[in-house]
């Protein structure tokens, strides 16, 4: 599944099979051998693209940034610092990881967080992903939709007045959008999930393919499903190959076997689902011949009679005239005697 020609097939107020992001971000390390196994058990997994990040310390923060994270988990208190640790990745990289995902079978997407990334991604990647923290950085964001490519943007930590100010900035260059809630919260507690602003941005952009990014614990994968089922196309949630891990991402990423888990839980919701639009099904034939009602006659009536609602009443089954046309038969003559509990039908009268 290719994501542009999804996103392009995206029909409002449906519920489909999502197209699912594996963040793999920065959890290689610096390691070759580490982001390539990371690309191989997201394919196992059932990712449809597996997505890093693409940065350098030096321009993406100031040596004077604090953390925002969970500092138990990931006890360093500068982004610069941090940052520093994972930026060693850079073109001639993600040029070898974008020839190992097409032979994996998988989607290369990179966020980039600086210019220079985001010209050399360009001719790598079939859409740019716009990190919740840049949604207020106007000139990145016309940078990245000159490329003319599909935008995915989260919004984390927003106010509405300030997504919509970076909607009509991408709507006037006419990119292709997702937009994904988000919550700007590592991890996630579930009671900060707030999955129902999944609707308010779907009634608010109709025009545009909702989504979700998710930093909630991988618990059974529940919460991914239920953004779903609120109507999330696609999906993003931090990757790893060891959730044990300390620090950076890993501690509330998924893993291969998580992810495997979420598709055996969408394929009983798939199920489930079914249509969505009101019909009878096939296999309901027989209630609707059986379980549904049919004028009958209350009591023996004459030939020649002219028939009166005392005449009538319904029952089981579904074989003879129906009582919304009751008011069709009373009136009517008895062209033949009925016997009390006949199933009336439309050649007993004239």
């Amino acid at each position: 599944m290719k994501l542009t020609s999804y996103l392009n097939d995206h029909k409002p107020n449906e519920i489909r099979k999502p197209y699912i992001i594996a963040e793999a971000g920065v959890n290689h390390e610096g390691s070759m051998d580490l982001a390539k196994r990371l690309i191989d058990e997201a394919q196992e997994g059932g990712a449809h693209a597996i997505k890093f990040q693409t940065y350098k310390a030096e321009t993406i923060a100031s040596k004077d940034s604090p953390y925002y994270w969970d500092i138990s988990k990931e006890p360093t208190r500068s982004q610069f610092e941090l940052f520093k640790k994972y930026d060693k990745f850079w073109k001639k990289e993600y040029e070898e990881l974008k020839k190992y995902c097409d032979k994996a079978g998988i989607e290369f997407m990179s966020t980039p967080f600086d210019a220079e990334s985001a010209r050399f991604l360009n001719d790598l990647m079939p859409v740019f992903k716009i990190s919740s923290s840049d949604i207020t950085n106007f000139p990145f964001i016309e940078l990245q939709c000159s490329f003319n490519k599909p935008i995915i943007l989260s919004t984390g930590a927003s106010h509405l007045w300030e997504v919509q100010e970076a909607v009509n900035i991408i709507e006037k260059h006419g990119n292709k959008l997702c937009l994904m809630h988000c919550v700007l919260n590592y991890p996630t507690p579930n009671k900060n999930a707030n999955l129902g602003m999944i609707w308010d941005l779907r009634n608010k952009f109709p025009q545009h393919v909702p989504g979700y990014s998710d930093h909630t614990l991988p618990q059974g994968m529940e919460v991914i499903k239920d953004a779903v089922l609120l109507g999330a196309a696609v999906i993003e949630k931090h990757f790893t190959h060891d959730k044990k891990l300390p620090g950076n991402d890993h501690y509330h990423a998924m893993d291969k076997e998580d992810l495997k888990e979420f598709w055996r839980k969408w394929s009983f919701t798939e199920e489930i689902l079914g249509g969505f639009k009101l019909t009878s099904l096939p296999d309901e034939e027989p209630a609707r011949k059986n379980a549904r009602r049919s004028l009958v006659a209350a009591r023996d009536i004459a030939a020649g009679k002219t028939i009166t609602s005392e005449d009538l009443t319904w029952k089981r089954p579904a074989h003879g005239i129906s009582p919304k046309f009751i008011k069709d038969v009373i009136g009517k003559t008895a062209s033949i005697a009925i016997r009390e509990d006949d199933v009336m039908k439309w050649n007993m009268l004239s």
